[in-house]
């Protein structure tokens, strides 16, 4: 028996790129960047969001109707199904209300896991990023979308949002992705949080949008895990309410603009069984 597991482990190693050394070290968010196709289905959750990884994942294509995506070549346009399903039903929602086509940002890599940069979640294929560029946009390459820039709708001391740039329609765009069916949660910057409430305080929409760092030039949709995924892990519900209250306060203070330090000793480990998902052919 021990020479036989001895055997499934060693077979195992092999399987992952670059054999056994790549075995110990399934948590480099490069390992993860380098793969460029999906691990085969069935859809499968594995950990979350921030610490985390997915096979079976889906592509959503570059174009369609409401949307256009944007950064194609980082590759980071991979998700659960019910993920791709929600961005191209709330495109065409949008649509529906008259709004010019959405860039639509990073969702996950196509297995998942950390990334290089520019985010510490999107790990399993249930976080989307959606721009607030509501100008009017001509069909383009994806080509022609590599380099897009998104104006702030924040002021630079985060005190409120830019009058310059912040309007109704912002608020029209955020509500209607707050009120779509299987949403989790909205984040968005505080000073935009504070707005919202300023504007529509009492509102059970509200408690889905959440305020977090950044988040100033597009919204971060998360999906809760999907039902048949029970090696997924959820963050939890949003806290009870419209969420204007004062813990809104504390994202002015010193501490909240001080980034968190890392505790001392190794990083988190990925779950064990995304060895599995990163090293399948």
């Amino acid at each position: 028996m021990h020479k036989a597991l001895l055997a499934l482990l060693a077979t195992l190693l092999t399987m992952l790129p670059g054999g056994p050394a790549a075995a110990q070290d399934i948590s480099r968010a490069e390992s993860w960047g380098a793969v460029a196709a999906p691990a085969p289905g069935p859809a499968r959750i594995i950990g979350g969001t921030s610490l985390g990884c997915i096979a079976g994942a889906v592509q959503l294509p570059a174009d369609g109707p409401g949307w256009q995506a944007v950064r194609v070549s980082r590759n980071r346009h991979w998700g659960h199904p019910a993920m791709v399903a929600w961005v191209q039903d709330f495109a065409a929602a949008a649509r529906a209300r008259g709004f010019a086509d959405l860039w639509i940002g990073d969702l996950s890599q196509p297995r998942g896991g950390p990334m290089t940069f520019g985010h510490a979640s999107h790990q399993t294929g249930i976080d989307a990023d959606i721009w607030f560029d509501l100008t009017p946009k001509p069909r383009s390459t994806p080509a022609q979308r590599e380099n897009i820039q998104v104006a702030s709708l924040v002021l630079a001391d985060e005190s409120g949002v830019d009058p310059r740039h912040f309007t109704d329609r912002h608020v029209a765009l955020i509500r209607l992705a707050a009120e779509q069916r299987g949403i989790d949660r909205l984040l968005v910057n505080h000073a935009i949080k504070r707005e919202l409430c300023r504007r529509h305080r009492g509102e059970a929409w509200l408690r889905r949008v959440r305020p977090w760092r950044g988040h100033d030039s597009h919204m971060h949709i998360r999906l809760p895990c999907p039902a048949g995924q029970p090696e997924c892990r959820d963050i939890g519900a949003p806290p009870a309410g419209d969420g204007c209250d004062a813990s809104l306060d504390w994202w002015l203070t010193p501490d909240a603009r001080r980034p968190i330090p890392r505790p001392p000793g190794p990083p988190p480990r990925m779950p064990a069984a995304c060895a599995g998902v990163l090293g399948a052919r």
